[in-house]
């Protein structure tokens, strides 16, 4: 598992921020895969070993391997094990329980012993309270990222309410952070809300954020910069579609790459701007 100052360091080492999203589609991946035992780690494999040296995250989203039953469990726990172990493992699950099923959803994606999976980290939704949170914090040096404000159209319809601590993801954040620190808790915060990180760092100074929304969905990574980076960064910047779909050709690991290379060129600009490197 990778600590706060691994990721730190690793982020210098690479001069990149970028979290690369599996969110792995048979109806998207190249026909030619399908030829393979298990199209779906193929896949991954491939974009793996291509952007390895540019990201410093990995981010499957669970709901695009449970759709495929046993099979796609099966494959969920290869890429977990191929993942590079300098790279934060983040399993994006959402889950929102409390109690006995939250400690299941800890248990099957923390406990390798378990299940096969150990990531490092793990999104959760908070709004049934801090016991949909603390027993993912019974698992040492693991990481909670807690959905705060999304990039989502529907982001207006609650996160945005009006409480007596300030807007609910305000509220949200507060409390979150009563629970663990900074070395424990990350929030998700959608890359098209641009100039409200800074408002976001008010309530989160030293918290990484989960950043998605970059590419595809239209976010300005300099406007997440500008606004949310920290003197230790303190951003994870998500790109899933963008980079893993850039082809749809024998050539799609490569494209992946030049894509990623992009990222990680423009991100490196950022951290010398932010004095960072």
């Amino acid at each position: 598992m990778l600590s706060r100052q691994e990721l730190i360091d690793q982020i210098k080492q690479k001069k990149s921020f970028l979290c690369v999203g599996l969110d792995t589609d048979l109806d998207k991946i190249p026909d030619f895969l399908h030829d393979f035992e298990d199209p779906i780690f193929e896949f991954n494999k491939r974009i793996i070993d291509a952007t390895a040296d540019l990201c410093v995250a990995y981010k499957p989203n669970a709901a695009f391997y449970e759709t495929y039953g046993v099979k796609g469990l099966q494959s969920l726990i290869k890429t977990y094990e191929y993942l590079p172990k300098n790279c934060l493992s983040i399993i994006d699950a959402k889950r929102g329980d409390i109690g006995n099923t939250s400690d299941r959803y800890a248990r099957a994606f923390f406990d390798k012993k378990a299940s096969g999976m150990g990531f490092d980290a793990i999104t959760v939704t908070p709004y049934m309270g801090h016991d949909s949170i603390t027993p993912y914090l019974a698992y040492e040096g693991k990481w909670i990222i807690v959905l705060a404000l999304t990039s989502s159209v529907g982001s207006h319809d609650f996160q945005y309410l009006q409480t007596n601590e300030g807007l609910l993801h305000e509220a949200v954040i507060n409390k979150v952070n009563t629970l663990a620190g900074a070395e424990r808790i990350m929030f998700v915060v959608g890359a098209t809300k641009g100039q409200e990180f800074e408002n976001i760092r008010k309530h989160a100074p030293n918290n990484f954020l989960l950043v998605p929304g970059v590419g595809a969905q239209g976010g300005s990574l300099e406007d997440v910069c500008r606004y949310g980076i920290t003197s230790e960064c303190g951003l994870l910047v998500n790109s899933s579609r963008s980079i893993i779909y850039a082809s749809n050709g024998k050539n799609f690991a490569e494209a992946a790459r030049a894509e990623a290379l992009k990222l990680q060129t423009q991100m490196a600009t950022e951290l010398e701007k932010a004095g960072i490197l």
